[in-house]
C-alpha cells in the first residue's frame, strides 16, 4: 500500500532511475522531480540490489510495509495463548486478566484485539416466539404508522447522486408523511391511508373507516385493537372514543417487543418494498397515488407466505364458508 504523503509514486520512481540510469547524479536527478538526493539514493540502491524479476514487476520500487522485521517485547506464542485460554475460560476483562496471567491490562487488550476476541461474550437471551391467529376474522385488528419521506423530486435513493442539494416544501409538515396501517389478524386483509400527522384524531378517523372498510369485505366484529406504545395510541381521547365506539378493547404491546405486533410490522416491510421503494416516482403524490393499486394487488392476488400462497381475500372466503357465512 502506497503512503499518500510520499512525493514519487511507483512512475516517478522509475523516472527518477532512468534517469540516473542515464548519466545524471543523484542531484540532478532529485532536483528534476523535486525530492532530496538522499531520496534519489535510496531508491537508487534498491533498484541496483534487485533482482531482474523484481526489476520487471517493479516490486523494488514500492513502499514496503510498515511492519518492523523483528520486535524483541512482543510475547510468545505461548503466553499469547496462555491469555486467550484464560479469557476463555473466565471471560473477564483485561483489568481483572491482569492479575491472573501477571501482565499490564494494556498487553492483554492488545492480544485480545489482535486475535478478536476483546468484546466479552454475552450469554444469549432467550427469547421464546409463539404465533397465535384469532379465530374470527375482523375480530382482532393490528394498527400501526410508518414515517414516509415527502419528496418533489427523487433523491439519492433513487439516482446515487448524494451532492445534489434538495428543498422538499410539500404536505403541512415539510419532508415527512404518515402511512395509517390497520391488518386484520386472521386473513392479513390490509387498510392504509396517508396523513401529514400521526394524531390520534386522525388515528381514530382511520380506524374507524377501516373496520367499516373490514366489515364491507366479510369481517366480523371487531374486538380489539392491537398498537405500540405511541403517543398517539395511547394518550388519545379521541383514539380511545374510537375503541369503546367499535365496542372493542385496547391491547397495547409491551416494552421492547415489537413482535407482539409483528403482522403489522411485517406487512409494513413488504409495503415499502413492493410499494413505496418498489419503483422511482417524480415526486410523493405519484408515489401515494399508486398506493391503491399496490393495496388491491395485495389483497386480492399477492400469493401471502402465511396463508400457504393465497392472497389475504382467498383466505377471507375460505375461513367465512367454514363459518358458514356464506352457502
Amino acid at each position: 500500500m502506497e503512503d499518500g504523503r510520499c512525493k514519487l509514486g511507483l512512475a516517478g520512481r522509475l523516472e527518477l532511475v532512468r534517469l540516473i540510469e542515464s548519466g545524471a547524479t543523484f542531484r540532478q536527478a532529485a532536483a528534476g522531480l523535486g525530492v532530496a538526493p538522499a531520496t534519489a539514493h535510496r531508491w537508487w540502491q534498491r533498484w541496483q540490489a534487485a533482482s531482474e524479476p523484481e526489476r520487471a514487476s517493479r516490486a523494488c520500487l514500492r513502499a514496503r510495509p510498515p511492519i518492523p522485521r523483528s520486535c524483541p517485547w512482543r510475547l510468545s506464542v505461548e503466553t499469547e495463548r496462555r491469555i486467550l485460554d484464560a479469557r476463555e475460560r473466565t471471560n473477564l476483562g483485561p483489568a481483572r486478566l491482569a492479575g491472573v496471567v501477571g501482565h499490564r491490562r494494556s498487553t492483554i487488550w492488545k492480544v485480545l484485539h489482535r486475535h478478536g476476541c476483546s468484546r466479552q461474550r454475552r450469554t444469549p437471551k432467550e427469547r421464546f416466539t409463539r404465533g397465535y391467529e384469532w379465530s374470527e376474522p375482523g375480530a382482532l385488528l393490528h394498527m400501526d404508522a410508518k414515517q414516509l419521506p415527502v419528496f418533489t423530486e427523487p433523491g439519492h435513493w433513487a439516482h446515487g447522486d448524494r451532492t445534489r442539494q434538495q428543498r422538499h416544501r410539500t404536505g403541512s409538515r415539510v419532508g415527512i408523511a404518515f402511512a395509517h396501517v390497520v391488518i386484520d389478524d386472521r386473513s392479513r386483509l390490509a387498510y392504509v391511508e396517508i396523513h401529514h400527522h400521526d394524531r390520534g384524531e386522525i388515528a381514530a378517523g382511520v380506524l374507524r373507516r377501516a373496520a367499516a372498510w373490514m366489515t364491507e369485505q366479510g369481517c366480523g366484529t371487531t374486538q380489539a385493537v392491537m398498537t405500540d406504545n405511541a403517543m398517539t395510541y395511547r394518550r388519545s381521547r379521541s383514539f380511545t372514543a374510537a375503541i369503546t365506539e367499535l365496542g372493542a378493547r385496547h391491547i397495547l404491546t409491551p416494552a421492547y417487543t415489537p413482535r407482539w405486533n409483528g403482522k403489522a410490522e411485517r406487512f409494513i416491510r413488504t409495503m415499502l418494498g413492493g410499494w413505496a421503494y418498489g419503483q422511482v416516482y417524480r415526486d410523493s403524490d405519484e408515489r401515494n397515488a399508486a398506493l391503491a393499486g399496490w393495496l388491491d394487488f395485495y389483497n386480492r392476488r399477492r400469493p401471502h407466505g402465511a396463508l400457504s400462497h393465497k392472497p389475504p381475500i382467498a383466505r377471507l372466503t375460505e375461513l367465512n364458508n367454514l363459518l358458514g357465512s356464506y352457502t
